[in-house]
């Protein structure tokens, strides 16, 4: 078991706010799919209006949408919807947006109906605090705060939030604008005004940097969520700083199934790389960031067992310096050790060995 703000969830895996949390039933199914915690849709005064279209595939494991929020009344939240996730035992996570006008006028009636923890959200990242605060005098369950990750010197926000009593922060929301056009008919691939948000395996490396940023900054546990995957994109979200796996796109493409999957393969990666547990491998880049920042080459090994001849070290070496016949070769007077190499390795028989 796992501890998610005083209450016990089975996995560290947190659904995040987004198509597949639109009901407690559906909600359910995530929850009996693996996840430790689900969050609803964002809840609003009222209810949203969706562009149709308004969800697109971008790349096979990335989307673009400009889906709006909950499609229910708050009021079908409050009297139907909560109860119901507490009465089938689903750990939730009321999603609560987008203006303090808004939050001060729901949290409380989410907090009676069954909400275990407050998440806020909103369009502009300087209503956080304010929302924090007032949240905060209103209910007695936990408060997180989700951001976008265009926040400038998020760590030093995050701070902020810390300070006005934030239980634990998401990092982070979608990234955008971004925009996908039919090339048949010249228009963009979703309603409205064609914008959308990207989210995805695409976002992970930026993900990865807001975490370890406001890791750096706060004390409070942080739920990464961006770009996760599979169970090893989990692993480097624990690594750069999170707490706790946030996935929202992972099961729309693939279905709930790979809830289950994403968490055995993340404790198999733990087990493996030798940790007993999250906490031990939590931030452990922080050690070896700006590390050896003058190096200007590394060795490489090559374990041919591994080798399986698909020559990609050598199809992507700009410099012709990588040739795979018999056995590797490296012609060292042009190589530049730029480690594309190594990256492209699906067997890991290329590796760098730092010195």
């Amino acid at each position: 078991m796992y501890n998610l703000l005083g209450i016990e969830i089975k996995t560290p895996i947190i659904i995040g706010s987004g198509p597949l949390s639109y009901s407690a039933e559906s909600m359910k199914k995530l929850y009996d799919a693996g996840a430790g915690a689900v969050v609803t849709k964002t809840i609003r005064k009222q209810r949203a209006i969706n562009p149709a279209p308004h969800m697109v595939k971008s790349t096979n494991n990335s989307l673009i949408n400009n889906e709006k929020w909950t499609d229910f009344d708050p009021e079908r939240w409050i009297d139907e919807e909560i109860p119901k996730l507490k009465e089938m035992g689903v750990v939730n996570i009321a999603s609560v947006g987008h203006t303090l006008e808004e939050s001060s006028q729901l949290v409380e009636r989410l907090e009676k109906a069954g909400a275990d923890i407050i998440e806020l959200v909103s369009y502009d990242y300087t209503d956080l605090i304010p929302m924090v605060k007032d949240t905060k005098n209103r209910v007695s369950i936990p408060i997180i705060a989700k951001l976008p990750p265009t926040v400038p010197n998020i760590g030093d926000f995050c701070m902020e939030l810390e300070k006005a009593g934030v239980d634990a922060i998401t990092a982070c929301d979608s990234v955008g604008p971004a925009f996908r056009i039919d090339i048949e008919t010249g228009r963009p691939l979703l309603g409205g005004n064609g914008f959308g948000w990207l989210t995805g395996e695409v976002i992970k490396p930026i993900t990865l940097h807001k975490i370890y940023e406001i890791s750096k900054k706060v004390n409070v546990p942080i739920i990464g969520l961006g770009g996760c995957m599979t169970g090893a994109d989990g692993v480097e979200m624990v690594m750069a700083g999170a707490n706790f796996i946030g996935i929202c796109t992972a099961p729309i493409i693939k279905g709930e199934n790979i809830i289950d999957k994403i968490y055995k393969d993340f404790c198999t990666n733990l087990e493996r790389l030798g940790y007993d547990s999250i906490d031990e491998a939590c931030g452990i880049v922080h050690r070896y960031m700006g590390e050896s920042n003058e190096r200007t080459k590394f060795e490489f090994s090559w374990q041919e067992d591994r080798c399986t001849r698909c020559k990609l070290c050598e199809r992507v070496c700009a410099y012709e310096a990588r040739n795979l016949k018999d056995m590797m070769e490296l012609d060292e007077e042009e190589c530049r050790y730029c480690g594309l190499c190594i990256s492209v390795c699906p067997t890991k028989a290329l590796e760098a060995k730092y010195l």
